[in-house]
This record gives C-alpha cells, structure tokens and sequence, in this order.
C-alpha cells in the first residue's frame, strides 16, 4: 500500500538524460517469482525485485552515472539473503502435497541470537540470516505428538510460536561477535503448540554428540491448573523465556492465555514442569466467551541490566485496561508473583488514554515493547470511532509512549491495588493512521509490534495477514513506510534490526518474507519513502475510502492555488509534483553534486581523449573548490574511486572467482585512481588543491596509499591461503581461508555490512577489500574483537600463530602505505599541522592493542619454541616501528597546530618504552639460543657479542629514531662497548639534553663518578649543562678542565647552599652539608681562586674569607642556642639577619658578636639593615648599668685613668673599637658610610637626610639623660683605641 517513493532527479539533470537516454536494461518479459507464486496483475510500484535492486544498480555503469551507489538505490529495499536451499525443497514438498491453500508456513527472527527460524510442515529449520548465503541451516523435526491433528496434516502456521536462548552469553559485544564471525554457540529452542499448549525444548540445538529428541510437555489432567476443562478452548497469545543462571541448559518459559491466565514452564534437559501461577482475570474461569479477549495480550521481559540482580527478573503483562508488573526469581524455587498494575484506559488522560470520549466506541490496546534501555514502553492503540457527521465507523490507530520509573519500589503482593503508578505519560499518544478500515477484533489482536530499529524512534507494526509497516514522527508528521514486493512474495512473517557492529542499540529493520527471502529497509527509504497516514488499513486489504480518496486527487490535481494536501504513494509518482523551496543547505547541497557531476564528467573526457579542457576555469566556477576535507568534491570523487563495487553477483559465485576478481578489481581502481592523479597534475587542480586544501589533496593521496596497502595486504592473504592449502592434514577441510586474517576481514566486513544494508547481499570479503577507504575499520576490529580471534582456550602455539599472521597483515598494510608515501612524496602538499591516516585514535589504538597481546603471548614460558618466537619477535618489531611513527606524525601535527600534547607525548613515551623493554628482552633469549647453537658448547666471546650485535641492531635502528633511551643504555652496558656509547651520545641529542643525560643520569645514580668527568672531557659543553643544578659535581668537572676560576666559583654557591632544595637533586636525596664540610668547599674555593688569578681574584679571596668568618660566627652563635642540641641548627646555613636577631637574644656573651656578622656581610647589607644596626647598639647600651656607673664615678671621684679604665670593660667600648678604630678589619666599606659617631659626622658627611649617628641612637636611651655623657665617652674612646683583631687558627681540611 505505501510504496517507497522515487527520487526525482533535478530538471536540469532530466533535461541532459532526455537528450541522451541511458535506462537501465529492461525487466525480463516473463520473471517467474521464486517459489513458483506469481500475479500477472501485479504493479510495477513498491519494492523492487531482484533483478533491479540497489546491489545490482550499484554494478551497472551508465555513461551519465559514477561508479558509486547513488542516494536514489538507498530508498529502495535491500534483499539480504535467500532461504537456505532445505527449507525451499521444504516449500516445494508443501506445494506438491497440496497444502498450497492454507497457510502452512510460519517463521520469524530471534533479535538476541541473529537467528531466522521457520516451519514446513512438520519441520522447523534454524539459521543465521545475517550470511549473504546461508550455512548451517538446522532442521528439527517436530514431534507428531506436538502436532495435534488425527489426519496427520501440518497444522497451520498461525499455531506455532518459537524462543530461542544462546547460553553462556557475557553480554551484546560476545554476541555480536560470535554472530558476526557465524560461529555456532550452544543455543536451546522452545517450540509451542499455541492451540494444543504443548511444548516441545531443544536443550543445544548444536549439540552433534546428542541425538535424542526433544523433550516434550503435553496438555493432560496431571498438570496443576484450575481451569483444566477450558484452557484448551483458548490458545496462548504470547511467550517469553530466559536462561537460569548457573543451571547447565536449564531455562523458564512464561504463556499468557486471552483470558489472563499465566502459566509457567520450567524446562531442563530432563523434563519440563508447568503449572499455572496465575489464574484467569475474567471471572467464572472464562465461562463468558465473548471477553475471551479481555485478559492478557502480551509479555515482554524487562532488560535484565535493569534488574537489581540477575537471578530476580521482571516482565510486564499488557491487559485490556493496563500493565501488570510481576516479578520471577530465579534462584532456589522459582517463584512469580505480581508486583503492581496500572491502569492505562481510564478517565484520566493525563495517565494514559482517556476513554468514554465523544465518537469513541471501543479501545484496545494491541501490543507493547520495551527498548533495550528498559526506559521506555511502546503500546500499540487501536480505537473504534464513529463519525458524528458522516455517521460512518472507523478506526483510529496510535503509538502511547510510557517512561518506566527504574527505582520504583514495589509494595507486597497484598497492596498491589495500592501501588504506586510505576509509568509516566511520555507525551500525548502519536496518532498513526487517524482513519482506517474497521477490522474484526480477531485481526486486531493479531498485530504485533516492533521497536529499536533506524530511523531512531521509529517503530514497525506486523498485522496477522503478513503487512508490514513503518511508522516514524518525523519533521513534526508522522510518515508510514509499507514493505511491499511487485511480485507476491507472501507474508511478512516477522521483523527484526540488524545486530550492530558497534552494539549500538538501533541498526535497520530486516524482514523475513514467506516466499522471497530476507530484506532490509534502509532508514533513507523510511525517511524519503514515506507517506503520510492515508485514509487506509494496517492489513494488506484495500480500504473502504479508497474510491473518494482517488477522486479528491484528481480534482486537486487540476487546481494550483489550493493548499497542497497529505502525501501518498501516488503523489510521489506524479510527474507534475510542486517542487518545493531549496532552504540553504539544500542549495548547497545542489551545488555540491552539480560540481561533482563535473568533475565525473571531465574526468572521464580525459580518460578517453587525455584532453582537460580547461577543467581548472569550470570547476572554479561550479564551485569545486569551496569545500574542504571529506566533503570537498576531489576527495568523494577519489573515494568513490578506491570504493566501487565489482559490477557482477558474487553470493553464489565460488571462492576462486571472487579470489580472482577481487585482484583485478583493485589493481583496476590503482590504474584509474592514478589516472585521476594524472588528470589533477594537467588540469592543475593539484596546485590549487595543495596550496588553499591542503587537507583534502592530502585525503586524495591517502587513498592512493590505503589502496596500495589493500594490494599487498590481498597478496599476502593469497600467500597464507597457498600456504595453508599446502600443509594442510585434514582432506575434510575445504576453507583454504580459516586463518586468523581470515577471521579478521571477516569481522571488518561484516561489520561494514551491517552498517550499510546496501552491501547485506555482499561476500565479507569482497565488501572488506572494496571499501579501501575504511580501511580503518580493520584496526577497530583489531582494537574492540581481537580477543575473538587470538582466544584463551586456544594452545599458546595457536595463538602465537595467530598473533604471527594478524601482525604480518598489519605491518605489511601500513608500510605498503608508507612506501606509497614515499615513493609519491612530491605529488603530497606541505605537511605541516595535517594528521595523516595512520596516527588517527583508532589505528594506533589496534596496533597497541595487537602488540600488547603479542608481548603478553612472549612472556609466556615454555609456549612455543624459539623459532616460532623468533619470528613473532620480528613482527612485534615491525609493529613498534609502525606505531611509534604514527605517534610522531601526530606529535608533529599537534606541536606545529599549537594543541596541547602532553598527554599523549606521555603515552607516546610509556607505549614506546614498554615495546622497546620488551623487544630487548626477548632479544637476549635469541641471542642466547643462537649462541648455543653455534658455540656448540665452547665459551667464544667474540662470536656471542658477533651475535648480539646482528641480534640487535633493528632494535638500536629504532631506540635511536624514538628516543628509546633506557634501551640504548641497555644495550651498551651490557657488551661494555664505550665506542658505541660515546657514538650514540653525539648522534642523539634530543629535548632535554638527548641521550647524553641519560647517560650522566644513569653514572650518578650508580655512582661511576670517575666515569662520568672521563666522559666530560669529550662531552664537555654537555656535562656542564647537565650539572648545572648539580654544583657538589660540577666544580670536580671544572677542574678537570682546568677552569679554575668556574670552579671557584661553583664551589663557593655550593657552600652556600642553604638547603638541597635549592640545588635539585637529579637522583637521589642528599644531606645538608655540615659546618665543617662548608668551610672545607670555601677554603677549596679560595684554593681555585688563587691558582685561577683572575684579575679580580683578590676580591672573591676576600669574599670567600668574610664568608668563612661568618661561618665560624654562626658555628660559635648556635651552639648558645638551646635548640641547638635537638639539632635544628646543626647544618642548616642561617641568614646573617636571623644571626644577629639571635645574638641580641642571648645577652651581654653574644652582644658584640652582632657587630662581628656586620663588620664581614659587606656595606650593602649594612645599608639595607641599618635599623637593625641601630637596634645593636641599643642593645649594647643595655648591658651596662649606666646610671649606676656615672653615679659611682661623681660620688666616688673617679680619675680620668679610673673612668678610662672603667669603660674599657663595657659593651659599647668594645663595639665602638671593634666598628670605628683606626685597625678595626671590616670587609667591604666601614661604619661610617652608614653610622657615623657624632652627630657632626653626619652634618659634615652631608648625610643628614640619610641616617642617624651613634651619638643619636644613644639618646633615645633611658639612661642618656643621667649617664650619657658617660656612655658618648666610651663611644669616643673605643674609636681612639687601637683594635686587634684575634688571628684564625687554621683549619684542618681533612676535618
């Protein structure tokens, strides 16, 4: 009824195509439809046969169209796969006994499992449709006793339903997979007789050693029901199973009858119980037949990762009114019980659907789903109206959405009238068709609904007569799609989405027909195909208004000005449509293919005439050039290029013909693809493509290389299969492809076949080496599936083989690629700030991922031999190389784009170290094993370094290349070789000093001093920098190369040093430097001083003097300190400040050594400290009783010589001598510059607005006014007085 619509091509595309018609070559005259069914009658709208769908088109080659599939071939169809050949003699054996009358054919399609199933006669066969061709189809015969009918006759297909579970299943990326590689897992099946109620259980339908049947269940008097004399009168209208866990093929199965009634069968390989668990919700055990279809409708399991655990589940019974919610545990007992109903008819519309309204006569709710998320319930609605004006009936089909409340908690069973409403309105109910055809309850009640396929959000409604229909609300319009063949290809037997190869949830819809296969719907066909809801039915009859409908369009096709109305199948088709304002992308997207269409055009006038034609001028102005990237219309064409598809059927072509054509069709896409290089070069597009895009001129090149990787990586696959078929043992093996890279293109193309339906009719194989540009999609595979291919329960030596044939297909990939680049390098743009393919996330991320396994596999002892390791070593060598230069190419791009790299420099170095680590480690076991086989038991140390340098020289080609440091180190040391060392040192150098500093760094934390100053006299510059943070080694270096006065002073900072933190410490935690071991570096400093005899080298004599005796001053000062003994100042270099803070603390003893730390810390720290030296002599002031003495000196009558006397023995005499006399030894300047005595001084010295005096300073003194004539005279005469400084008594150096 709703036949995809065709795309029109644009006006100035149909002008060219009149004027030179191309048409696709005609249907044949007669075409039988498979199966023997045929109408003549049939029109030529809807779903196209075989003969013209998209897999074909895409392999015609027309004058006008490019070689890659059009949009137009994605709105139609695509045909899957065919029936297995035993389930078509099956049909045909139906057919010949004459059961073409009825309907004896009933099948459908596990979601979880990817598995079709069907029913001839008493037959039911098993497969995975996801294979263009398909393999191991089971058939199970079906017990007679399951079949019911005294005439032996296959009962009609409407009575079986099937369950399938797969056991052992971890999850959705096992499953996919294992499906994707079409492996057989052990799986049960569950087959129900829905009129009879018996029960047929398959515990491993894959289980070769067991030939036993079934075990079965029939309906008898034994079974615990309480309404055994009328259950048979009703069939169950839905089943559901799940696995229990920890039981070995041991599984629950749940019915439900029309009358509500749940029964529960516990099935194992053994028996199967039933009881019921719940009675009917009709009253009088149904007695009322007229609501036989009152009660249950349908269940559905909630996901189980939205259950609390996986032994408790739930699952949701549909009602005429509501949902009910039960709960099953799984686990010791099985035990079912309802936990909440909810009413969804009602007189709230706020709750659901709001019944009682005007026109509405009846509702019913038909099916439920749930999504995979387990968030969202999907109800199909089916409402009888009545016209208020026309009087007519019809009925109303809707789609209400209910939210699930995931931490809904429910209450006992007693108060299940009183539980909480556990879904929530999602939005008002979409109305899907608004007037349609009145059907009997008994077609109502057989539609079925289906959710999770693409577009997302849209759902697909299955009707009992085999109609199948795609709903989805979208651009603010709900459009139906209708799956609909031009020949009768029978029923639509059931609908399912194509497992994703990335587990995502949503993937096409695919359909399994009664007579004509397997097909899927694109989401462009739903989307561009679709109608609007017409006036029609959701069954495969014509509808009552069909008549009016007709002839409303034909009056409203002669009118212009009415508003256009709803679109139908037979607008699409119309060749007078209203074409419909371009918005801006569209207009974009116009220009887009009409320059593409140029391009295409003067790229094949160049290829038959080697003429460009002023290409350059025309695709300006077409606008050829304004795209950059993968939209730019030079890559499409490029890609459309390296991804043709071979132009013939290869489903049922044998495995040597698609060999041989996949060759010639990649080495035809080389041949053209260089053409198209060619024609870039003449036209001159490449200069313009390389100088303003460059990142699309770089795609067009990448392609050349993918390409050239895709060759030698189809030759190498043609290598192993000789190989293979060579040695191989078993004659009964006829797959000369089974191999690990096998596998591999296996799961690449599979993956690419589920992502793009157009190609689900396509080998693997040959859908793997077509799309060359995706030649991505093989390191994502490697990088998410290789534990599927490289598995555990495999021998070490199988896995090691594998490991050894995926890493060969890699390396071989990526340096054809390479080799590409190289041997092209001048036809590439400049490279700066491009990311290359090959550095991309997922391509590093499968190298890493397969290097990492094959390291693993390596540490493995005793797993295979040494020359299997060997040449597994060898591959995991290309594979470093390989990877390590994806990284520097994304470095290199990162850094010249200014993007913050740090993270992934780290990883570059962790990744690179680990595989260097690992690969020399491996290499001295190879190294060892070759010794010992050709020494043969003689000790030849010349021979073993022989082999360790052959051994190792492609790990030191790479070390050196990448910076592989730690390995370089390696491997020097141990063959003590310091030519190569010292060699590699000046090749080497990198950030942060190269391997130079490694090589410092690693002789420091062994402590190989001795070593690391020989190597300074070569290295010097490079010693100096590296020690440059490290002065208690840097003088040592310094006077190795007698820079005396550099030694000096690097001795003289060293001493210094406060704490090591200020000298950082590249290995290891050093102590601080005690008093003696300072004093010892000051005098070593004074030392190279002198024999340096810079012209300035009695300055710095002084200086390293005056430190050394503040040195002596600070060792004397502490040890007054009480905390000296706990040891806070036993080491530690105090400033001179906190030195002369401390002696003003410790009184009279301590006073005047204050003024000794002035009189040696030089005159700009006098200067800056002034009022610290003016608190001195306050202090000094102070510890004298100068009131006391000046009273003693007038009562008592002193003489001059008692007074002189007198003073001599206080503090500030001997301050004023030691600061002011005429032999006082002050470093660096005097006192006076900063506090002269009197105050004259300071007016004489013109310092007035500078400083004080010391003659100032005392009068603030209390004692001043009584004593301080007294005081200024000792003042004055220690200045008078000569002052010996003490002589230092010398110092030990060895102390």
């Amino acid at each position: 009824m709703f036949s995809p619509a065709i795309r029109k091509p644009h006006l100035h595309r149909r002008e060219k195509e009149e004027a030179t018609p191309s048409p696709p070559p005609p249907a044949p005259a007669h075409s039988p439809s498979p199966g023997g069914f045929a109408l003549s009658d049939r029109p030529a709208t809807g779903t196209p046969a075989p003969w013209t769908t998209s897999s074909l088109l895409a392999r015609i080659s027309t004058s006008k169209q490019t070689d890659r599939a059009g949009d137009s071939d994605q709105i139609q169809p695509v045909h899957v796969a065919e029936f297995p050949q035993v389930v078509r003699n099956a049909q045909a054996n139906l057919l010949q006994r004459n059961f073409a009358g009825k309907s004896m054919l009933v099948g459908g399609i596990d979601k979880e499992t990817s598995l079709a199933w069907m029913i001839c006669g008493n037959e039911l066969f098993v497969w995975s449709y996801l294979a263009a061709v398909a393999k191991d189809c089971l058939a199970l015969e079906i017990p007679s006793s399951l079949v019911g009918d005294k005439d032996g006759k296959p009962l009609s297909g409407n009575q079986w339903t099937v369950c399938i579970m797969r056991w052992h299943s971890s999850g959705p990326s096992t499953r996919n997979s294992g499906d994707m590689l079409h492996r057989r897992s052990s799986t049960g099946v569950i087959l129900c007789n829905r009129r009879t109620q018996a029960i047929a259980y398959w515990p491993d339908i894959y289980d070769e050693s067991s030939s036993k049947g079934p075990v079965i269940s029939l309906f008898g008097h034994s079974d615990t029901s309480a309404s055994d004399a009328i259950s048979g009168c009703y069939r169950f209208n839905s089943l559901i199973a799940a696995s229990v866990p920890g039981a070995a093929h041991e599984c629950i199965a749940i019915a439900s009858e029309p009358t509500g009634a749940l029964w529960l069968f516990q099935c194992s390989p053994l028996r199967i119980h039933r009881r019921e668990v719940h009675r009917d919700t009709l009253g009088d055990n149904g007695t009322d037949h007229s609501q036989k279809n009152n009660g249950g409708r349908s269940l559905v399991w909630l996901p189980s990762n939205e259950s609390s655990e996986a032994a408790e589940r739930k699952f949701f019974l549909l009602t005429s009114q509501g949902i009910q919610c039960w709960g099953i545990s799984l686990l010791h007992g099985i035990n079912v019980k309802i936990l909440g109903s909810q009413e969804i008819v009602g007189s709230d519309g706020e709750l659901g659907i709001k019944k009682d309204i005007a026109g509405q006569k009846n509702i019913w709710l038909l099916d439920m789903q749930i999504d995979e998320r387990g968030k969202e319930f999907n109800i199909l609605v089916a409402t009888f109206c009545k016209d208020r004006v026309s009087g007519s009936n019809y009925t109303q089909y809707s789609l209400l959405t209910m939210l699930y409340k995931s931490n809904q908690k429910f209450p006992s069973e007693n108060n299940v009238v009183k539980c909480e409403r556990f879904l929530e309105k999602k939005a008002p109910a979409q109305v899907i068709i608004p007037k349609a055809r009145v059907e009997d309850e008994e077609f109502l009640f057989s539609m079925r609904l289906k959710t999770g396929g693409k577009p997302s959000g849209s759902v697909i409604i299955l009707s009992g007569d085999g109609k199948a229909t795609v709903a989805i609300y979208w651009r603010g319009s709900t459009r139906l799609y209708q799956f609909d063949l031009p020949w009768d290809a029978g029923k639509v037997f059931d609908a399912s989405i194509i497992p994703s190869a990335e587990d995502r949830d949503e993937g096409a819809w695919v359909v399994l027909t009664e007579k004509a296969g397997i097909w899927a719907i694109p989401e462009k066909a739903v989307l561009v195909g679709g109608v609007e809801p017409p006036e029609r039915s959701l069954s495969r009859k014509g509808s009552c208004n069909e008549a009016v409908a007709e002839e409303k369009r034909r009056s409203q096709a002669f009118s212009t000005s009415i508003v256009p109305r709803r679109v139908s199948s037979e607008a699409w088709g119309a060749g007078d449509r209203q074409r419909p304002a371009l918005t801006g992308v569209a207009q974009q997207a116009v220009v887009d293919e009409e320059a593409e269409m140029l391009l295409n055009r003067l790229f094949h006038d160049f290829i038959l005439s080697g003429a460009v034609h002023e290409a350059l001028q025309k695709l300006r102005v077409a606008g050829a050039f304004e795209k950059e990237g993968e939209m730019n219309v030079f890559v499409r064409v490029s890609k459309s290029i390296v991804n043709t598809l071979s132009k013939h059927w290869t489903t049922t072509r044998e495995a040597e013909f698609l060999a041989s054509t996949i060759v010639s069709s990649l080495a035809e896409k080389r041949k053209k693809h260089e053409k198209f290089l060619q024609f870039l070069v003449l036209s001159k597009c490449h200069e313009e493509l390389s100088s303003k895009q460059r990142a699309a001129m770089l795609s067009v090149m990448e392609h050349g290389e993918k390409l050239s990787g895709m060759i030698h990586l189809r030759e190498l696959q043609n290598a192993l299969s000789q190989q293979s078929s060579s040695t191989r043992l078993s004659p009964q093996s006829k797959t000369p492809t089974a191999g690990a890279l096998w596998i591999l293109i296996q799961l690449v193309g599979e993956k690419a076949r589920r992502n793009t339906v157009l190609l689900m009719d396509r080998d693997n194989a040959e859908v793997f080496y077509s799309r060359v540009s995706d030649i991505e999609d093989l390191f994502y595979c490697l990088s998410h599936q290789l534990r599927y291919i490289i598995t555990g329960e495999e021998h070490p030596s199988v896995q090691m083989q594998r490991a050894l044939e995926l890493s060969n297909a890699c390396v071989t990939l990526v340096q054809a690629a390479l080799h590409y680049r190289a041997e092209y390098k001048d036809w590439y743009p400049s490279p700066e700030g491009l990311i290359t393919w090959n550095s991309q996330p997922v391509v590093r991320s499968g190298i890493w991922n397969l290097a990492s396994s094959v390291m693993e596999l390596l540490r493995e002892p005793g797993s295979a031999g040494m020359p299997m390791k060997s040449n597994l070593w060898s591959q995991l060598e290309g594979l470093t190389d390989i990877l390590l230069e994806g990284y520097i190419g994304l470095l290199t791009a990162k850094f010249e784009r200014g993007e913050d790299h740090g993270v992934l420099a780290q990883e570059y170095c962790e990744r690179r170290d680990e595989l260097l680590g690992s690969l020399y480690d491996l290499a001295k076991q190879i190294i060892e094993a070759k010794y010992q086989e050709s020494s043969e038991g003689n000790d030849n140390p010349d021979l073993k370094e022989s082999i360790f340098r052959e051994v190792t020289s492609p790990i030191l080609a790479t070390a050196k290349r990448h910076e592989g440091y730690q390995t370089l180190w390696q491997i020097c040391y141990d063959i003590s070789d310091t030519v190569l060392l010292r060699n590699l040192m000046h090749d080497s150098i990198g950030p942060h000093g190269g391997f130079s500093f490694y090589v410092f760094k690693q002789l420091i934390s062994s402590g190989h001093y001795s070593k690391l100053l020989r190597l300074g006299e070569e290295f010097q510059e490079e010693l100096a920098n590296f020690l440059k943070d490290r002065s208690d080694l840097l003088w040592l270096h310094e006077i190795c190369l007698n820079q005396f006065s550099t030694a000096s002073e690097t001795l003289h900072t060293c001493a210094l040093l406060s704490s090591p933190g200020e000298d950082a410490d590249l290995t290891s935690t050093r102590k601080s430097l005690s008093f003696v071991e300072r004093r010892r570096l000051l005098y070593l400093s004074k030392i190279a001083a002198t024999a340096g005899k810079d012209v300035d080298y009695e300055v710095k004599v002084a200086q390293i003097d005056a430190d050394i005796r503040i040195l002596n001053l600070q060792e004397e000062i502490v040890q007054h300190d009480p905390e000296y003994a706990q040891g806070k100042h036993a080491s530690k270099l105090l400033p001179p400040s906190e030195l002369i803070e401390m002696c003003m603390k410790r009184g009279r003893e301590l006073s005047l050594k204050a003024f000794e730390v002035f009189a040696w810390t030089g005159s700009s720290f006098r200067s800056s400290n002034k009022g610290l030296l003016e608190a001195c002599w306050t202090n000094a002031a102070d510890q004298d009783d100068w009131v006391k003495l000046s009273q003693a000196s007038v009562s008592e009558g002193w003489s001059d010589e008692v007074i002189q006397e007198s003073l001599q023995g206080t503090v500030l005499f001997n301050a004023s001598r030691l600061c002011y006399s005429s032999d006082a030894v002050v470093f660096d300047g005097t006192f006076e510059e900063v506090l002269p005595v009197r105050k004259e001084d300071v007016h004489a010295r013109g310092l007035e607005a500078k400083c004080f005096s010391v003659e100032e300073v005392l009068m603030q003194h209390d004692a001043f006014p009584d004593a301080g004539k007294l005081m200024m005279t000792a003042v004055v005469m220690g200045k008078e007085l000569s002052y010996a400084a003490p002589a230092d008594e010398p110092v030990d150096m060895d102390s």
